[in-house]
């Protein structure tokens, strides 16, 4: 295996030529070597030897799976290359020989790229069949001098690391038996998209050593549903913290006697549930200790799973992984601009006159959209033909893939080449595999996994006829099962689809920098799934179930998005539009949406920026194409009862924030003055709300407390309208 060497970049020098410096030159040349930082190398696991992306890894291998048009592995090489890494060992398993030519190929290998930021780059070809079977194979190989980063293929990070490797260092200098530094992202106690679904990773702690001493991994299918923890732990520790709330990034810095670990132990087959856990349960005797470093800022992530696939995507789309985004151009030959409305493109995209392409959009090169299609909050591909009348929704389409005319894609990923017919409609969790052909008015259900790809028997690979009740008479794909996907792991039951528990997408609009978002209270009565995590989705107007819900989650975040960005409501009117076809919502679901949004913004302004509630509903109102917006989307008839309803669900959201009296209030008072709202409606609306007496709730009278002074004005205000008519028609008789 060639191995070449060049003078150290990024990291410094050092290694073995200075070592035998440092025997050649005696005591001068020592406080040389001292003073210098150590080549620092770095193991990529290309291949995760798990089935998680099937079927689209029956045919290419995970690390090249496109994310926001750009393979996997080049977010991970990247990472490294900022991180001053010179020497890089990338091991494979399946598909080797495709990822050897893309690395060959790229700007990456030293060999035939003088641009390169590595000293060495080598693939390592193995015949492992877990990450425990490749790092044994690589300590067998003697390849790892010092220190070295341990991370996957998928990884998508701008975290320096300088900070964390130089206090992994200076604790190794002291202790020799600090083998392993694991770098951690706090994700608050709530739900957060980058957070394993399912899955929940608890971290024992030392804070005062950051030293981690126990971990186990807790799941809903388990019989225990607590943590284990041995006595000693807590009389040898003075403090020790249970760490829930923290996101895995994958990325590790290990000193060689980590892979002496792995190798003592032909049991360890994962990093974590099993090499971490046993190491750490082994303490006594190994005298090996693990810390942490656990981060706050900057973003690191994983692609583990189609889950994360599609929360990280929303990351890049949301440039939180900046400088990490399409418009960086990180591969040769992208041509991508990010533009006004959060639309990022590249050159030759086509876009028909009457089609829209909304925000937080990314479009490939030489890629068309026809005339009134409606693209937002998608990624696709290049040399795409999107037809007319297409509406695609939170959807990640490759290369070359063709959408007929009239179709509908809501949350899908649709791989190369693959056909989606006219008037389909592809139901949200589809994955659709390479060259896979849907036929017209043929429509997919939620959660479908469809391959053309060759099914692989007792090492042998056989064709699969198609399955036409699925995919439509002139179709081509069958469904793809897998039997023996579950078989080794019952957890893998939580990985294995792009939407989790199906009917609740377990996800965040917030991101990894933001933590968490809030969550309107159930109704008592109201059953409400333990996994649900959509912000408001759940009031007491009892509306729930999974396309509304669905769409008052996507609707909501999305205008408050616009609003914290000071108003872009042509591109929010286009999401509520789309939104509102992909999920069959009513006007009184519209109403709803927007109606939260603005007084989750607004109660945001009152509780964080510490703004009264009248100028912060002031400033909220009064943004450019704010009142445009209300009346063209959320009171499009302009009648009272339309009116009424809107009050009514300020009112009922209002129920669950903080100064929820003083906000309604404010608003109230504010869309009269704007002219959004009329007096009728007002007084209506408080009319019916006395009349309902008891049956109103507590709540409910208690949030419209302090708007009593603002109708008591308009009850005033028409008597005194009343009484000067009257007057005016007197004097007329008289005259």
């Amino acid at each position: 295996m060639s191995h070449a060497q060049k003078s150290a970049k990024g990291a410094g020098g050092g290694g073995k030529a200075a070592a035998k410096g440092k025997k050649a030159g005696g005591g001068g040349a020592k406080k040389v070597e001292d003073d210098r930082e150590e080549t620092l190398q770095a193991v990529i696991l290309a291949d995760s030897f798990e089935t998680r992306f099937n079927p689209f890894t029956l045919e290419t291998p995970r690390c090249l799976l496109p994310l926001a048009n750009t393979p996997l592995i080049e977010y991970t090489l990247e990472f490294l290359a900022m991180s001053g890494v010179a020497d890089i060992y990338i091991y494979c398993g399946a598909h080797t020989a495709e990822v050897e030519k893309y690395i060959q190929s790229s700007k990456w290998y030293p060999q035939t790229s003088p641009a390169s930021p590595f000293d060495s780059l080598e693939i390592v070809k193995t015949t492992a069949r877990s990450v425990g079977d490749a790092m044994r194979d690589l300590d067998a190989r003697a390849l790892i001098t010092g220190d070295f980063l341990l991370v996957h293929g998928d990884l998508v990070s701008n975290l320096p690391i300088d900070a964390a490797l130089a206090v992994h260092r200076a604790r190794r200098l002291a202790d020799k038996n600090a083998i392993m530094t694991m770098i951690l992202r706090t994700g608050g106690l709530g739900s957060h998209r980058t957070k394993s679904k399912g899955i929940t990773p608890v971290f024992v702690v030392d804070p005062t050593k950051n030293r981690c001493l126990h971990y186990e991994e807790m799941h809903p299918l388990q019989a225990n549903k607590y943590v284990n923890i041995d006595p000693d732990l807590l009389s040898d520790h003075t403090e020790i913290e249970i760490r829930s709330d923290l996101i895995d990034c994958g990325i590790d810095i290990c000193t060689p006697d980590v892979l002496a670990l792995w190798s003592e132990s032909f049991d360890y087959e994962v990093p974590r549930r099993h090499f971490l856990h046993g190491v750490l349960k082994d303490y006594e005797l190994n005298g090996k200790t693990i810390h942490t470093e656990i981060v706050e800022e900057h973003y690191a992530a994983r692609v583990f799973n189609l889950q994360s696939y599609e929360a990280i995507s929303k990351d890049v789309l949301g440039r939180w992984t900046y400088p990490l985004v399409p418009d960086s151009n990180l591969l040769a030959g992208q041509t991508y601009k990010f533009e006004r409305g959060g639309l990022c493109k590249e050159n030759g995209v086509m876009l028909a006159r009457t089609c829209k392409a909304g925000k937080r959009t990314v479009l490939g090169k030489d890629t068309s959209i026809g005339d009134g299609s409606i693209v937002s909050n998608s990624i696709i591909g290049r040399r795409c033909m999107i037809g007319k009348n297409v509406n695609i929704q939170n959807t990640y389409i490759w290369d070359d893939a063709i959408i007929g005319d009239g179709s509908q894609i809501d949350r899908a990923i649709i791989a190369n080449k693959a056909v989606v017919g006219r008037k389909c409609r592809i139901q949200p969790g589809t994955l659709l595999s390479y060259g896979v052909i849907i036929a017209d008015n043929t429509e997919v259900t939620a959660g479908s996994r469809i391959t053309r790809a060759k099914r692989r028997r007792d090492e042998e690979e056989e064709d699969v006829p198609t399955d036409t009740t699925l995919v439509g008479q002139t179709g081509i794909g069958y469904s793809f099962d897998d039997e023996d996907e579950f078989s080794d792991d019952e957890s893998s039951a939580f990985h294995s689809n792009l939407i989790y528990s199906i009917s609740h997408l377990n996800i965040s609009t917030e991101s990894i920098s933001t933590i968490s978002s809030e969550v309107s209270a159930a109704s008592p009565t109201t059953s409400r799934s333990r996994l649900s995590s959509f912000a408001g989705s759940i009031s007491d107007d009892g509306e729930q179930g999974g396309s509304n819900e669905a769409f008052h989650h996507d609707a909501v975040t999305g205008l408050v998005d616009a609003l914290r960005e000071g108003g872009d409501f042509d591109s929010a009117k286009l999401e509520f539009m789309g939104l509102r076809l992909a999920n069959n919502a009513n006007d009184h679901q519209i109403r709803r949406a927007i109606a939260v949004a603005f007084t989750k913004r607004i109660s945001q302004l009152v509780e964080t920026d510490k703004i009264e509630a009248s100028k912060a509903a002031a400033q909220t109102f009064g943004l450019t194409g704010a009142k445009k917006f209300l009346q063209d989307v959320g009171l499009s008839e302009g009648n009272d009862e339309d009116q009424v309803d809107f009050i009514t669900c300020l009112q009922k959201d209002l129920v669950h924030r903080s100064n929820g009296a003083t906000i309604l209030a404010a608003v109230s008072q504010r869309l009269y003055q704007i002219e959004v709202l009329e007096e009728p409606a007002f007084l209506t609306w408080w009319e019916e709300s006395e009349a309902l007496g008891d049956k109103e709730g507590s709540e409910m009278k208690r949030v419209r407390e302090k708007t009593k002074v603002f109708i008591d004005w308009l009850k005033e205000a028409e008597a005194e309208s009343s009484s000067g008519d009257e007057e005016d028609e007197e004097e007329e008789e008289s005259d």
